[in-house]
Order: C-alpha cells, then structure tokens, then sequence
C-alpha cells in the first residue's frame, strides 16, 4: 500500500492551520509545527470579506463563519468630526460583493480552524527551520529539537520574519516599516449604541467594530517613528491623540484597562517575491506578501493562499510543478493587493490640512453619487472565488453547497 504523502506545515497562525485542514482534506498527511507553546492570538479582531468566506467554503467552514456575523445595520466612513463621509450597509455589502464582512475576534477563528484539524496534526513548543527545500528526487527536510522530518511538502506560514523565506529567498531585502503604527483592543460593548465606523483624521484613522458576543474592537493607527512606545502607557497615549475624535471614541478610551491595550509598528513587504516557491516548499500569507491593514485583507489573502495551494498540490502530483502552480496562481492577484494596500495607507494617513479636506470631499461627492461607488473599488478584491467548482458550503456537515455555476459565475484567480 502507497505510503500517505506528508505535508510538514512551519507556523501555527491561520495562514499555516488553514493550509493544513485544506492539504488534509485532499489527502494529505499534514504536521503544524508551531514556535509557541500554546495558540493564544493576540486579542484583537479580524474581518473576513466574501472572498475569504467563500475560500472557506471549501473547507467547509464558511457558513459557521458567517453565522458569527454581527454586522446588520448601517454604517461607513466618516471624519474626525463625526460627519459621515461614506454610509453602507450590511444588505448593500451583500447586494455588491454576495456577501458582507463578518468580524470575529481572532482566538475564535483560530478555535474554529484547530477543530477541523485532525487530532495530533498541531504541535505546539516546537521550534523548526528548513534545512533542506527537496527536489523532484529528494524530500524536503525540517529540523527540530526532536530531529529531522522528512516531508513531501513543506508550506512556510511563520509570518511577516518568515525564516523560511529568508533560507528560500536570503537576497529578499525583507519587511519595512510602512510608516504607521497600530492599537488595538478589545472591550465590552458600551450601553449607547452607535453604528460601526472607520475614521479618518489627520495623520491617523479610528475604527469602531462590533463583535458577535458583544464586545467591541477598536483599533487606531498613527504616523509616528518606528519602534516607538508611550511614556506612560499606550491607553494615554490613545487618549493623547484621539480623545478629542467623535462619540463614541473618547468613551471607548475611558473604558479599556491600559495592560488591554496593543501597540505594534505596521510592517510589510513592498518588494515583492519573484515566487513564492522552491523545491517542495510554498509560502504562505505574511510569509510571502504581508501587507498593511488598510484594506484588511492580511488574513484574508492568507486564507486564499491556502485553499489554492491544496487545489495544486494534491498527493499524488509532481511534487515541485505543483508548487510552482499554486506560486504562478497566487503572485498576480497578492502583489496587486499589497501595492493597493499601501497606496491605501499613504491615503488615509495625509497630514496636511488642505489635502485632508480634499480627500473628505472626493470620498463623500463620490458617495453621494452612487451609494455602491466607493464599495465598487473593492470589489476586484471581494469577489474572487475559489478555483474548485463547484465549491459547497457547509460541506463538512452536508449543508447545501451553492456551486459557482448557481451564482452564473465562472470561479476566477483575480
């Protein structure tokens, strides 16, 4: 009997376990080897758009997904004074893009993509490197504490200081620092209610989310040097710089305890990988193209990363041309993504006054002009669909399944 093929996954984040549940699905015997000793996310939110939702699909993930929605009303952009520049709504988002955005914090995500794992496939406390990428005649070998592994397959996910992109890739110049840093934390919801929102400011931008159990995320970015820290703690910090902002933002600052509060500089990569293979070796999400959050599609395009990379590389296959598939597949669309991304930032950090009032009026004629407009842009990114066709919801659990031919699209690598 042919011996099960084995996918050695480095980085336990949700880039590396959603790789893992989607190569062990199609047949695939897959380790995660992850640094930490336990997978506790820091505690901040992620937004998953309708491409994501539907990459999970695959998996058969994204309906519990969806059902942890909590985006139902209005909401949008607006400026410092609270004006509205932008209003949206959950149905709108849906009419555009055939879904809307679902908030979760990040430990409930990573909960969800751990159940779909087999048992025994994570292994946390487990520091690894690659010392060997392989070749169509070699496997690729991972050292541990515990020794060597041997792996048909070996998919890098260990983030924006990927080691394995440096032993890939030891002339890439790396991630820099993108300009901005960001805060964010996570509170009880606050008896007023009010609408979801991003702000947009001088030099900096405010978000206000809400959670399906009730809480809140926040988060804030500014334009400040690199490898800053507060003089007293980052919750005076944000008062410093944003307690003048509109309701509910002062209220929100008042309430977090200062140790709830995470700093951390925004880093990417805007020099982009030539592949994002070698040997028998893929890259994943962060490790490949880390982007900035202005479009919040890091985890996202992680997410896509690694339904595509199962759909090239099943068991079987040649073990270094479907690498390179999934690295010709995926290029196009993240680079593109990663450049949109920061020409986002350089937006929606202005400094000058004048050109701060200029971008207001652009993005609030361009609303009123068309409800859709501004939501239009995003949806080269939104609508993209997995590479299976047909793909099934709630497969994992025989739900219906809603093919691409159903929706009367072909599925796209946009």
């Amino acid at each position: 009997m042919k011996q099960q093929p084995h996918a050695v996954v480095i980085g336990g984040g949700i880039g590396g376990l959603t790789a893992a549940i989607g190569l062990h699905r199609t047949g695939w015997r897959v380790t995660v080897l992850e640094r930490a000793a336990t997978l506790e996310p820091v505690g901040s939110g992620i937004g998953l758009a309708p491409n994501a939702q539907r990459a999970l699909d695959v998996l058969g993930l994204g309906d519990r997904v969806r059902a942890l929605a909590a985006w139902q009303g209005e909401g949008g952009m607006r400026a410092r004074s609270g004006r509205w520049l932008v209003r949206t709504s959950a149905a709108e988002a849906e009419a555009t893009y055939g879904g809307s955005l679902v908030l979760l914090h990040r430990a409930t995500l990573v909960d969800l993509l751990v159940s779909a794992l087999p048992e025994q496939a994570l292994r946390t406390g487990t520091a690894a490197r690659l010392t060997d990428p392989g070749a169509a005649g070699r496997p690729a070998v991972v050292t541990t504490d515990d020794g060597d592994i041997e792996a048909d397959l070996v998919v890098g996910a260990d983030g924006i200081n990927s080691a394995v992109r440096a032993a890939l890739f030891p002339a890439h110049p790396g991630p820099v620092y993108a300009g901005f840093t960001t805060w964010r934390f996570v509170i009880p919801a606050p008896d007023r209610p009010f609408a979801p929102h991003e702000t947009w400011g001088r030099g900096g931008v405010w978000g206000t989310q809400p959670l399906k159990d009730g809480r809140i995320y926040a988060y804030a970015t500014a334009r400040v040097p690199a490898g800053g820290r507060a003089p007293d703690d980052e919750k005076a910090e944000l008062a410093r710089r944003f307690a003048d902002w509109h309701d509910p933002i002062p209220s929100l600052i008042a309430a977090v305890r200062p140790a709830d509060v995470l700093r951390h500089d925004v880093r990417h990569l805007p020099t982009p990988l030539a592949h994002y293979h070698r040997g028998r070796v893929a890259l994943v999400g962060d490790a490949a193209h880390a982007m900035t959050p202005s479009l919040g599609q890091g985890g996202n395009q992680a997410i896509e990363d690694a339904v595509v990379l199962a759909h090239h590389v099943a068991p079987g296959g040649d073990p270094v041309t479907g690498p390179a598939a999934y690295s010709a597949a995926r290029i196009p669309r993240t680079t593109e993504i990663v450049r949109r991304a920061a020409r986002a930032s350089r937006v929606t950090h202005l400094t000058s006054a004048p050109l701060i009032a200029v971008r207001n009026t652009l993005v609030s004629t361009a609303s009123r002009l068309g409800p859709n407009l501004i939501m239009r842009g995003f949806s080269s990114i939104a609508d993209w669909r997995p590479p299976q066709a047909p793909y099934a919801a709630g497969t994992a659990t025989g739900a219906p399944g809603r093919s691409a031919e159903a929706t009367g699209r072909e599925p796209a690598q946009r």
